[in-house]
This record gives structure tokens, C-alpha cells and sequence, in this order.
């Protein structure tokens, strides 16, 4: 089974911001390949489904972002899944907007979702690295990331979007290089892109 995690904070002041696109990941997810109804389990919001004739389970923790952890390593025990089972999809500071990257393990660049789900479970999970791009200065990062998304963003956003669900199949299969580049092919991130 896969567990697919999407990052993001609760509540409707959060839902737009850029931090959350980990969650919007999930809902495209969620809506393209007609999962089950979400229902509230391991601190978080699951639903049940397939990807690639795989079973797979989606988790939004509900907890803040800084203690998605305790979610994530409660949904493992139960299913008695191994962090190679888990793919978590995240934003991403270092990467321009629309960009898309796939890793195994690694750093967690001072994402505080990561490094809660890094103390629980370690770090040999796959992220999905979803790029909103860096707003240029350090002091202007909080900001920039828990702000919403602006409305030049939004054809970028919501193509990458559907390509990543459209792809996600991919992802349930191992094939992390190709739904990077389907996801590319189908959405390929602007040239240029305001913030």
C-alpha cells in the first residue's frame, strides 16, 4: 500500500497559502481518480482508493505543520507500512514556481513538515518537492510562504496541479523520473513567474 501525504495547515485563514499546496496535491489526487469520502483518522483527514491498480490511502494531517509527524508515523503503524511506502508532497522554497522535483530521503531545508515527519519516521521516505519560488530575501520568507497564492499564480498552480494527479499513477509504480516528466510535459513551469 502507498501512503500519499499532503502537507499543509488546517483551517480556512491557511487554506490558499502557498504552504498548503501539499494539501491542494492531494485534493487533485483525490478528484481525478475518485477515491473514497475523506474521514478523520491518525490526526489527519484519509481516504481510500487506487493508484495504478495499487492501494493507496491519502493523509492531510490536521495537526499544524510543525507536528505533521505524530500523523504520518500513526497512519504507518496502523497500515504497518515502511517509510519507503510513503510519498509526501510539500512546497518548496528552493525550486521555481511549477517546478517539480522527486527525491528519496535527503535534507529537509528547514521545512518544519519534514522535519517533524523526519523525527518520527526517519528520512527515507519520497518527497515530492512542489516549487512556489524563493521571494528573493530571507526576512521576507514567513511571509511569502504563508501568504496566498496570488491570482498571477493561478494558471501556473492549477496546471501543475492536474498534472500531478494526472501523473500520480506513476509515483504508485516507482516511476519517480517519469511522473517528473509527464508532469513537466504537461505542465511546464513559466518562465517567468510573479510571487
Amino acid at each position: 500500500m502507498l501512503l500519499v501525504v499532503g502537507l499543509g495547515n488546517p483551517g480556512d485563514r491557511y487554506k490558499r497559502n502557498r504552504h498548503n499546496i501539499g494539501w491542494m496535491a492531494v485534493d487533485a489526487i483525490l478528484a481525478e481518480h475518485g477515491f473514497g469520502p475523506e474521514r478523520r483518522r491518525f490526526q489527519g483527514l484519509v481516504a481510500e482508493g487506487r493508484l495504478a491498480g495499487r492501494r493507496a490511502t491519502t493523509l492531510k494531517p490536521t495537526t499544524s505543520m510543525n507536528i505533521s509527524g505524530q500523523s504520518v508515523s500513526a497512519a504507518m503503524r496502523y497500515f504497518r507500512l515502511a517509510p519507503g511506502d510513503v510519498v509526501v508532497f510539500h512546497d518548496e522554497l528552493d525550486l521555481i514556481p511549477g517546478k517539480v522535483r522527486v527525491k528519496q530521503g535527503g535534507g529537509n531545508a528547514g521545512h518544519r513538515g519534514l522535519i517533524s515527519i523526519d523525527a518520527h519516521i526517519g528520512k527515507d521516505y519520497r518527497r515530492v518537492r512542489l516549487g512556489i519560488g524563493h521571494p528573493g530575501d530571507k526576512a521576507r520568507v514567513n511571509r511569502h510562504v504563508l501568504g496566498d497564492f496570488a491570482k498571477s499564480d493561478a494558471g501556473w498552480r492549477d496546471a501543475l496541479l492536474d498534472a500531478v494527479a494526472a501523473a500520480a499513477p506513476m509515483l504508485a509504480t516507482g516511476d519517480d523520473a517519469g511522473f517528473q516528466n509527464k508532469v513537466a510535459m504537461l505542465a511546464p513551469a513559466p518562465k517567468q513567474a510573479e510571487s
